[in-house]
This record gives structure tokens, C-alpha cells and sequence, in this order.
């Protein structure tokens, strides 16, 4: 699929949009993610739960979290969530990129670089030094891509536990133009 990036929208995400982002999150974590989380991991995410989970998230009206979406020819193709990093409970000035996900069968179209550019352009205009993010140990793909839009592992290591298996995330950072 060779698209060219003027007829891809990258918007704020609605309540419309939950349930194409939740089968895009799930299946995002399923194809990723198999053979680094464990598999009852992966089976147990339902699209149905994720769907409201997303709907409640995006009607709380204190919602620090920003979520976009990348739409090409009326059809959800990719999502983003940033907002403020945290840091246990406590939110610092830096930027956090929570999360990005693109369907299958639009890898390698521009899809997350629009969204990722679109995301570090919004935190920087908001104020942001910096943006963080964590990536799984394992996932040279994601990695390489984070790598390849300037950021870098600053050396911070911190598992997170699915059916009692910890799996390993690496912090990466970038510094924000202003």
C-alpha cells in the first residue's frame, strides 16, 4: 500500500473512534507483542472492554491525556496517546508518549511518523522540554523506529508484570524543538 501523506488526517480523537482504536490497541499488542508477553496475556484482551475503557477515559473532562487519531479515506488507521510523563503517581513537565499503533497493512505508509511528528509538535507547543516513553525490551521494530526519529535509551530499565511475568521496558527520550 504506497499512500502519499496529504490524504491522511491526524485529528483528536472522538467517542466515534473507541471501538476502531480498541481492535487496532488489541490486535496492535497480539502481533507485536507475541513472544514477549505471555500469550494468556495477549488472548485475554478483549476489544469489547477496551472499547469502553477508551469511552470513559475520553469523557473524564481532567483527562490529561491527549489522544489523536490517523484517518485515511474515512477509515481509523492509526492512534497516539501523550500527555504529561509520570513518574510514579507525580506528573513532571516532560511529555509522554503513552502510546502508537497503526493497522496491520499500513506499517512502513508514513502512518507513525505523521502521528509521532504531530504529537512531539503539540507537546512542544505546549510547553514541553522533553518527550518520554517506554518501549518493550524486545521490540527491536518499535525501537528502531523510536531510534530512527531521534530518540535514545537514557539507561532506565523498569519490568511491568502480565500473569506473573515480568517483562522488561526501556525508557527512551528526545528532546523537543521549541
Amino acid at each position: 500500500m504506497n499512500h502519499a501523506l496529504h490524504d491522511l488526517l491526524i485529528r483528536e480523537m472522538t467517542p466515534a473512534d473507541c471501538r476502531p482504536v480498541a481492535e487496532i490497541r488489541v490486535g496492535g499488542w497480539r502481533t507485536a507483542y507475541a513472544g514477549l508477553v505471555p500469550r494468556s496475556y495477549l488472548d485475554a484482551m478483549d476489544v469489547d472492554e477496551d472499547t469502553e475503557k477508551r469511552r470513559v477515559m475520553l469523557s473524564k473532562a481532567d483527562n490529561p491525556v491527549v489522544n489523536v487519531i490517523a484517518e485515511r479515506a474515512g477509515q481509523v488507521i492509526g492512534w497516539a496517546a501523550y500527555g504529561p510523563y509520570r513518574d510514579g503517581e507525580v506528573r513532571t513537565a516532560d511529555a509522554e508518549l503513552y502510546a502508537i499503533y497503526i493497522r496491520p497493512g499500513h506499517f512502513g505508509t508514513g502512518v507513525g511518523t505523521a502521528l509521532l511528528r504531530a504529537s512531539a509538535e503539540r507537546c512542544a507547543a505546549a510547553g514541553h522540554g522533553r518527550m518520554l516513553l517506554w518501549v518493550l525490551k524486545g521490540n527491536t521494530r518499535a525501537r528502531r523506529f523510536y531510534e530512527h526519529h531521534g530518540f535514545t535509551a537514557d539507561g532506565a530499565e523498569e519490568p511491568f508484570e502480565a500473569h506473573g511475568v515480568e517483562v522488561p521496558e526501556v525508557r527512551y527520550v528526545r528532546e523537543l524543538g521549541r
